[in-house]
């Protein structure tokens, strides 16, 4: 993956894969938006919280914040969702308080502990959205994820970048990161810039505290909290800024990789030593039962441009 936003020159060797993936992707949009590939339209609004790459972009965070700025305003919001990995057996799946990473996937668990708003996991994304209907009194449908599902009609999109990395070499799969190309991105209504501070379309992290996974005992960002010297856990798409988040603050880290969405064991934990351990928020989804006294994860909150919400708030009101 790092290839593709170091401008390895072998990629170009890919190209004509990458003109095959491009052919056929317009292909597939173009059989949705002439009609001849069905599309589901909701009757209440959908918002598609999306990106154009692949790997991790910080959905998960602002979709959060988006559902919290939505619920302040009184507004009921049901969020759907693919669930990567999740296994429950039956789809679709309502996410309740007795539900497991391995039920409906981390990313979904976590929005719904965060949110407490109605979430409903399918591979199917239309199917989501006809079960989250019909049993929950919702006034908007967020889907985290789904960009490129275009089999579920959408009135809002929302891509998301990492401010820092962008698009990479601008190659699609196999030749670079991107599911779509750069002028998907003059479609959709808003582009979400994550790490920027830009008023109108930046979107920054602030960290809110550190959260122990046994007691739910709630400390300061700082040193002073949990000691200096700390073992950091990420098993996320883009671990490096988490790592580099905790080294501004001060921490000295032994940092653990894992892969994305991984299905944490007790093993796991157990040989990283005593020193304190802090996770990301998603990590500690599947780490809580499983967790020493000492492991921490770190709570953040996404600050999202002030017109944002508003704009979706518009379209419940309209």
């Amino acid at each position: 993956m790092q290839a593709w936003y170091n401008g390895a020159w072998w990629l170009w060797l890919a190209r004509p894969l990458e003109w095959l993936f491009r052919c056929l992707t317009a292909l597939r949009r173009q059989l949705y938006t002439s009609g001849l590939l069905s599309c589901y339209r909701a009757d209440k609004p959908v918002v598609i919280v999306g990106n154009i790459t692949v790997g991790g972009s910080g959905k998960t965070p602002i979709v959060i914040a988006l559902v919290e700025a939505l619920q302040a305003q009184g507004i009921a919001v049901g969020v759907v969702s693919r669930g990567y990995g999740a296994s429950a057996g039956v789809f679709p799946h309502t996410v309740c308080d007795t539900s497991t990473s391995a039920d409906c996937g981390d990313e979904p668990l976590l929005i719904y502990r965060r949110t407490r708003c109605p979430c409903v996991v399918a591979p199917s994304r239309p199917a989501a959205v006809r079960a989250l209907l019909a049993n929950f009194a919702v006034d908007v449908v967020i889907s985290d994820d789904g960009l490129q599902h275009y089999a579920l009609a959408r009135d809002m999109e929302i891509a998301v970048l990492d401010a820092r990395v962008g698009v990479g070499n601008g190659f699609c799969l196999p030749a670079g990161p991107l599911r779509e190309p750069v002028s998907r991105l003059q479609s959709v209504d808003y582009v979400l810039y994550r790490g920027s501070d830009d008023p109108l379309n930046g979107v920054y992290y602030e960290h809110d505290c550190l959260v122990n996974l046994v007691t739910g005992e709630q400390r300061p960002v700082a040193v002073v909290a949990i000691g200096k010297s700390i073992v950091a856990l990420a098993g996320i798409g883009q671990p490096a800024q988490f790592f580099e988040s905790l080294l501004r603050l001060g921490f000295e880290t032994e940092q653990c990789v894992f892969p994305d969405h991984h299905a944490y064991s007790a093993a796991d934990l157990a040989g990283l030593g005593d020193k304190p351990i802090i996770m990301t928020e998603k990590d500690a989804v599947k780490c809580r039962e499983i967790a020493g006294g000492n492991s921490w994860y770190l709570r953040i909150d996404a600050r999202l441009p002030r017109a944002l919400p508003e704009a979706v708030a518009a379209l419940v009101r309209t």
